[in-house]
């Protein structure tokens, strides 16, 4: 029985991995191979740090967050606990954008929650 090379599939397969690993330094990018192993331990890299990517931009808001309550006089988990009591339906996300861009704002939401919290 003659020797199954793969041919056209093997080709595309081999091509879509090169093709991925474009920018890679040296046999990374023109091995299939080394190329494959690099792609692939990119591919898992991406994964993980996606799923950083979004405990670290909680941390950074929650960090604005204090800053600016803190400028206020209270403290960053009081404010969540009022923020909780008093209905409001902002996120961190808001909170910290309102907290960096337009202090003036985020002053006003504070008041209103601190007196709506009953504190």
């Amino acid at each position: 029985m003659p020797r199954s090379k793969g041919g056209f599939k093997t080709h595309r397969r081999h091509k879509k991995i090169l093709k991925m690993a474009k920018g890679m330094r040296a046999a990374r990018s023109r091995l299939f191979r080394t190329a494959r192993e690099q792609v692939y331990r990119g591919l898992k890299i991406a994964f993980v740090e996606r799923r950083r990517k979004k405990r670290e931009f909680r941390a950074l808001w929650i960090t604005r967050i204090n800053a600016a309550v803190r400028s206020l006089g209270s403290k960053y988990s009081v404010f969540i606990n009022w923020l909780g009591k008093s209905g409001v339906g902002l996120d961190r996300k808001a909170l910290a954008d309102l907290a960096l861009n337009d202090f003036e704002a985020f002053k006003t939401v504070f008041q209103q929650v601190r007196t709506a919290a009953g504190a």
